[in-house]
C-alpha cells in the first residue's frame, strides 16, 4: 500500500506540472472560434464557387446547343440558296422556252382566219348533207312504221299458231300419257305387254269385242278366286340375293375390322415400347444433369430421380430424392424455401440442357434465394452460357444478378408520368473502365 501511494502521489505530482505547463483555455478557444470562422468562409466561398461553376456549366450547355442550332440554320439557308439557284436556272429555261413559243404564235392569227373561212365552208357543206340525211331519215322512219305494223300483224298470227301447236302438243303428250298408264297396269295386273292382250283375250284383230259387263263379271271372279289362293311373294328370290350380298359385304367387313383392330393394337405395343425407351434414355440423361447441377449449386450434396409406384415408366410417378450438404436424403416437401428453389431451378435446367433452346427467359427466379445462393445461381448461368448457345433473358430485382448480366434493359421516369427506356452495356462499360485504368 506505500509503494502504490508514492506512485500515486509521484503521478499527481506529474500532472499538476503538466497542467500548468499547459496554455490558457481562453486562448484555445479563441483560436478554435478563429478556425471555424475561417472554415465557415471558406466553405461558402466553395459554395459560391460550385454555384458558379454549374451556372458556367449550363451556359457552356446552352451556348453549346445555340452554336448547333445556329450551324444548322447555316446549313439550311446554304441548302436553301443551292435550291434557289437551280429553280432560278429552270425559270430562265422557261423564260427562253416561252419566248420562242411567243415567237412561233406571232403569226397565228392569219393562220386561224383561214382555218376559219375553210371551216365555215365545210359547215355549210355538212349543213346541207344533214338536210339530205333527214329527208332520208323521214322516208326511212315512214316505211319503218309500215313495216313494224306488218310485223305485229305478223307476230300476233304466229302467237296464235303457236298457242295452237302447244294446245295439240298438249293433247298428244297426255294421250301418251294415257296410252302409258295403261300400258303399265296391263302390265302390272295381267303381267305381259299390250300387243298380247288380244292372244290372251283369244279374240282375232278383225273380232268384234265382247260385253263389257261379261268381261268385268269374269274379271271380278277370276279376282276372287286369286285372292283364294293368299298372298304371293313374288320377289323372294330377290331379297334373298339382297339378304346374302349384306351378308357377304358384312363378313368382309367384319374381317377388315378384326385385321385393323389387330394391326392396331401392334402398333400401339411397337409406340409403348419406343417411347418406354425413349423416356428411360431421356430420364437417365436428365438425371445425370440433375446430379451435376445439384452439386454445382449446392458446392456439395447428392440429388437424383426416382420412378416410383410402377414398374412401366409410362405409368410410373417421379420423385426427387435431394441431400444438401450436411443434410440427410429428403424429398423436396422436406427442405427448406431457398433449397427448394434451387433443387427445382437444378431439375429445370437439366431438362433444358436435355433439348437447348436458342432463348431461355428466367423471371424473378432469384427471388427466394439469399445473396450466397444468387452468386452460385449466376455461376450456373455463366456455365450453361459457355455449354450452350442458349441467350439468357433474366427478368430480377436483385442487384447482385443485375451486375452479373452482359447488358441491362431498364423503365425509368425522368419527368413524372413520362417512361423512358434505358439500356447499359454493362460489358461496354467494363471496357472503357479498364481502358481509363490502363
Amino acid at each position: 500500500l506505500a509503494g502504490t501511494r508514492d506512485e500515486a502521489r509521484a503521478a499527481a505530482e506529474e500532472a499538476a506540472a503538466a497542467l500548468e505547463s499547459l496554455e490558457p483555455t481562453d486562448r484555445l478557444e479563441a483560436d478554435l472560434a478563429e478556425v471555424r470562422a475561417r472554415a465557415g468562409m471558406e466553405r461558402a466561398a466553395q459554395a459560391e464557387a460550385r454555384a458558379a461553376a454549374q451556372a458556367l456549366a449550363r451556359e457552356i450547355d446552352l451556348t453549346t446547343r445555340r452554336l448547333t442550332t445556329v450551324t444548322g440554320d447555316i446549313e439550311a439557308w446554304r441548302n436553301r440558296k443551292l435550291n434557289a439557284g437551280g429553280q432560278i436556272e429552270t425559270l430562265e429555261q422557261r423564260l427562253a422556252e416561252t419566248e420562242a413559243e411567243r415567237e412561233e404564235l406571232s403569226d397565228a392569227p392569219a393562220q386561224f382566219a383561214l382555218k376559219r373561212r375553210s371551216l365555215i365552208g365545210e359547215v355549210e357543206a355538212a349543213e346541207a348533207a344533214r338536210r339530205e340525211a333527214a329527208d332520208a331519215l323521214a322516208a326511212a322512219e315512214s316505211a319503218q312504221r309500215n313495216a313494224d305494223k306488218a310485223a305485229n300483224v305478223a307476230r300476233d298470227a304466229m302467237a296464235m299458231a303457236r298457242e295452237q301447236a302447244v294446245r295439240a302438243e298438249e293433247r298428244f303428250e297426255a294421250a301418251k300419257r294415257r296410252l302409258a298408264d295403261v300400258a303399265r297396269e296391263i302390265h302390272d295386273v295381267l303381267e305381259v305387254e299390250p300387243t298380247a292382250l288380244l292372244a290372251i283375250a283369244e279374240l282375232a284383230p278383225e273380232a268384234a269385242l265382247p260385253d263389257l259387263t261379261q268381261v268385268e263379271e269374269k274379271l271380278d271372279r277370276l279376282r276372287r278366286e286369286r285372292e283364294r289362293l293368299g298372298a304371293v311373294n313374288l320377289r323372294a328370290d330377290e331379297e334373298l340375293n339382297e339378304i346374302e350380298q349384306q351378308h357377304t359385304t358384312l363378313t368382309t367387313e367384319r374381317e377388315d375390322l378384326v385385321a385393323a383392330i389387330k394391326r392396331l393394337r401392334q402398333g400401339i405395343q411397337s409406340l409403348n415400347k419406343e417411347a418406354r425407351d425413349r423416356l428411360v434414355a431421356s430420364f437417365q440423361i436428365v438425371n445425370e444433369h440433375f446430379k451435376r447441377l445439384f452439386t454445382s449449386l449446392f458446392g456439395g450434396g447428392t440429388a437424383e430421380l426416382q420412378l416410383t409406384e410402377s414398374d412401366d415408366p409410362l405409368e410410373a410417378g417421379l420423385d426427387i430424392l435431394a441431400k444438401p450438404p450436411g443434410k440427410k436424403p429428403a424429398t423436396l416437401s422436406l427442405l427448406s424455401g431457398g433449397e427448394q428453389a434451387l433443387t427445382a431451378m437444378a431439375l429445370i435446367f437439366a431438362v433444358f440442357l436435355t433439348n437447348p433452346a436458342p432463348i431461355c427467359v428466367l423471371d424473378e427466379v432469384d427471388a427466394p434465394l439469399d445473396d450466397h445462393n444468387v452468386d452460385r445461381f449466376c455461376d450456373l448461368l455463366d456455365e450453361m452460357k459457355k455449354s450452350t448457345d442458349t441467350r439468357f433473358v433474366v427478368i430480377t430485382h436483385n442487384p447482385i444478378t443485375m451486375a452479373r448480366m452482359n447488358r441491362l434493359f431498364g423503365v425509368t421516369m425522368a419527368e413524372r408520368g413520362v417512361s423512358q427506356l434505358v439500356s447499359v452495356d454493362l460489358e461496354a462499360a467494363n471496357r472503357i473502365i479498364d481502358q481509363a485504368v490502363a
